[in-house]
Order: structure tokens, then sequence, then C-alpha cells
């Protein structure tokens, strides 16, 4: 196909439901990528998430082919392999006892979550959740999600949700109803603008829940599997959840979403009470096999802090020269930058330089390189960045 002929195809023949950049990508290596007409760019932002590995990871691509050459599917009602190991290694990680059910994507991880939950609540069925968080796409997520924006058109939701200010944790006490049954959030809120939870709150969340037998939801669907410095997020909280989901990063690129529950909340899903046919499949396990060994093998953990403490530095002498930035913040490689201005030129500024960003909440540039980023892809980043913010004439 023609480029045009490409485009063209689109606008008939694909639902519109994403807003396009004309960039058709063919190939990708570690965290750059290469579009259609050659050009090289610096991938900071690389699939929202999914790529934690950078591009196409050797270890990765092995470990798909091998499975692929030998068995690529079987339904959840026979045994398989990868899928065991996968589940006990992921429970290695947690140091607790977790038990795993799988699905094929973050919402809907959440989705099975938020089943549980009510499961658990026996009649108490309300969670509350927070203002500027995003827990995905279906009908029970998108309920959960505290931005009115992603609603609009789609009412009536789920019922059973209650939103609150984040970081309040006299918010969500006052929200506390004989109907609530969980409390669910994001530790740093990606969609909502790269906010991070305070340690005081988190510790009082999980105090509030204990006390009133409520169940602590995290949803680590972005921040999990290395992104914030620890394999999960709620590990640099000293709090362990109920409940928590994962997504994005876990399988180098594949499609897929788990939710782990403490074993005896995990127990009360019993046969026919929660399935999904293409979760945990062979292929997609053995390639998160692969992710966990990678990050292990190739110290990521130690990468994202020390990276990402090199990341941080280099945008804060940014925030210094240029009065636009309002805020500068991040844990590990999940950085935003708040600026008092829309965020939108500057994106498409350092996409003509070579650089691949992103911007959420319109004026939040939101920086989430490869755990395996190097401090010359970092300092290269933020060069085109001030450039950009230069050539915005700002």
């Amino acid at each position: 196909m023609k480029l045009q002929e490409i485009f063209d195809t689109y606008k008939d023949y694909v639902a519109p439901s994403y807003t396009k950049v004309p960039l058709i990508f063919v190939k990708g290596k570690g965290s750059f990528l290469w579009d259609i007409h050659g050009k090289k760019y610096l991938d900071f932002f690389p699939g929202w998430g999914v790529g934690s590995l950078g591009h196409c990871h050797p270890g990765v691509m092995n470990a798909v082919r091998d499975q692929i050459s030998k068995l690529i599917f079987v339904p959840n009602n026979y045994y398989n392999l990868p899928q065991a190991k996968l589940a006990k290694e992921l429970n290695y990680w947690t140091r607790q006892d977790f038990k795993v059910f799988f699905a094929n994507s973050g919402a809907e991880a959440n989705e099975a979550a938020i089943k549980l939950s009510r499961k658990y609540g026996n009649g108490r069925n309300e969670i509350i959740t927070f203002e500027n968080a995003f827990h995905g796409r279906t009908t029970g997520a998108l309920a959960a999600t505290g931005q009115e924006k992603y609603m609009q058109g789609f009412k009536p939701l789920l019922e059973g949700f209650k939103q609150v200010k984040f970081n309040d944790l006299d918010a969500v006490k006052k929200a506390v109803s004989e109907k609530t049954v969980g409390i669910m959030l994001e530790l740093v809120q990606g969609e909502g603008g790269i906010n991070i939870a305070d340690k005081n709150f988190v510790a009082g969340l999980r105090k509030l829940c204990d006390e009133k037998k409520l169940l602590l939801i995290i949803d680590e669907v972005q921040t999990g599997i290395g992104r914030t410095g620890k394999m999960f997020c709620w590990q640099n909280y000293g709090i362990v959840p109920d409940i928590f989901v994962l997504a994005k990063a876990l399988a180098g690129g594949l499609p897929i979403g788990v939710m782990l529950a403490r074993k005896e909340l995990a127990d009360l899903f019993t046969p026919g009470t929660h399935a999904s046919t293409f979760g945990g499949g062979p292929v997609i396990c053995k390639a998160a096999l692969a992710v966990l060994t990678a990050v292990q093998k190739e110290k990521m953990l130690y990468n994202a802090n020390s990276m990402g403490g090199h990341l941080l530095n280099k945008l804060n002498l940014l925030k210094e020269k240029y009065p636009v930035i309002k805020d500068v913040r991040g844990m590990g490689l999940m950085c935003g930058v708040e600026l008092s201005i829309p965020g939108k030129p500057i994106v498409e500024a350092c996409v003509k330089e070579g650089l691949l960003i992103n911007c959420t909440h319109d004026s939040v540039l939101r920086v989430m390189p490869a755990l395996n980023v190097t401090i010359g892809q970092i300092n290269t980043a933020v060069k085109i960045m001030e450039k950009a913010i230069k050539e915005a004439k700002l």
C-alpha cells in the first residue's frame, strides 16, 4: 500500500475511536522506532507503558518463537505449563500469598477485581475510587474512572462507585457507608496527570480498610513490573493490598491482564463465576516469563531508579530555566512535566525532532521511557524537549 492509500483505508474501514498521529511505524528495536520513510525516533512513551523492555526485546522474541513452535493456545479448562510457571513467578515477586486470575487487558483485570470484591461483599457492592483516576474503558472499569469526560455518551454505567478527592483521607472516611466493600486506586495516576499518592495517605487507607473490613485494591496497570523502581508500586509504600492488577508491561508487547488476590479472596471465584477465553494462553505467559527474567537479569529495577533520578534532575533543570513549567514530578521512570500552557504543540515539535512523548490532561507532558533506557538517550530526549519549548516561542 502507498502512504495515502493506508490513510484512506483507515478512514473507510477502521472505527475512528482514536486520535491518529500521521506516523506509520514499521520497525522497532530497544528505545527506537523507524517510520515507513526510514526516519528514526527515540521512543520515550513506548506503547503507553507496554514497551517496558523497549521494542522487540530478544528474550521475549525467542520465548514467543519457542512457544509458537510447540503450542499456541489451549482453553482454560485444561492446564498449561507456562501459565502455572507465571502464576508462581508473580507470586514469588509479591513475597506474599496471592493467586492469579488471567485476562487480556488492564480493563478486563479491573473488571475481575470489581466482580471479586462484590463476591466478597456478599451484598455490599460500593467501591470508593478517586478523582482523575483511570481504570479502563469497559463499562465497569469506566464507572470506576474518576473522569467525567470519558463517561459522556455512555451512561448509565455500572452502579456502585463513589469518587472522592485524591490524597484526602478524611474525604474517604466520610464516603465509607454500610454498602462500601473496597477502595480502589492507582498509586501514581498516569492518565490523570502523574499524580503521586502520599505515603501517609496510603498507610491511612490500609488502616481504614483493616478497621472496616474493606478491600484495598491497587490498579498497577501502568505502574507494575518495575516502572516505579520496584516490581510493584505498592512495594514503595510498605503496605500490602488485598487485590492488585497488572497489564501493560507484563508481556513485553503482547496482550495480557492479571488480577492477583489474597488466596482466601481468590478462592471466592469458584468454577463458572468468572472466565476469560484467551486469558493466560501459553504464548502470552511464555512472553511474560521472559519479561520477568529480563527485568531480573538486566537489573532493570536498579536502572529504573538510577535513570529515573537522572531524568527528574534533567527535567527540574528545565523547570529552573522555563517559567512555563509549573511542576516536575515522578517515581522511577514515570515522570510528568506540568505546564502553564497546552502541551500539544510541544509534543508535536518533539515528534518533528524524532522524540515520542505524550501529553495528558492537556498540559502534563508524560515521559515514560523503557526500563533499560540509557543516560545518553535521556540527555538526548531532554535536549529535544528543551528545543521544542523554545520553538513553541513560550
